[in-house]
């Protein structure tokens, strides 16, 4: 008998991962919006940004975790498995990324940076673009990962039984 969906961890991962990743991906607009406008819609978009990078920051690590867990399964049923391990490094890269980027901006939200304050945003837009960039990656590559290796995915018998 096969255990319920629910007790499957490979499933958590993609339960979990869709929130970071639009969240981080629209902070990163917020935040490039917020640089290219002046004045009380540049604070405004700022904040917007912020937010997202404070929600998405911590649910990304939740990704990664479920992600670690769902490795273990996935692995043994994938012909590739180097291209899980690169997904699962551009994963770690970005969460690095968008972690300083969240790091940098809490500091500057505390006034614990006083000095160069437009340098440390310029950096933490930098570090989130590059994060962007390899979020997309990793998100390719997971894509690639389940559907052209069948991670995590559970191939019923060609007969269909048990359905």
């Amino acid at each position: 008998m096969n255990e319920p969906t629910f007790w499957r961890t490979e499933l958590w991962h993609p339960l979990t991962l869709h929130f970071p990743i639009a969240l981080l991906l629209f902070a990163t607009v917020a935040k490039v919006v917020a640089a290219v406008l002046r004045g009380e819609r540049a604070v405004f978009w700022q904040k917007v940004g912020s937010l997202l990078l404070l929600v998405g920051g911590a649910t990304v690590w939740v990704s990664v975790y479920t992600g670690d867990m769902a490795e273990g399964i996935v692995a043994r049923k994938i012909c590739d498995p180097i291209l899980l391990k690169r997904h699962e490094s551009a994963s770690y890269t970005l969460a690095w990324l968008f972690t300083a980027a969240l790091a940098l901006q809490l500091l500057l939200h505390f006034n614990l940076l006083r000095f160069q304050q437009k340098a440390f945003r310029v950096l933490t837009l930098l570090l989130m673009l590059i994060g962007s960039g390899y979020l997309l990656h990793a998100s390719h590559l997971g894509a690639q990962v389940v559907y052209e290796q069948g991670g995590g995915v559970n191939v019923p018998p060609s007969n269909c039984a048990g359905y």
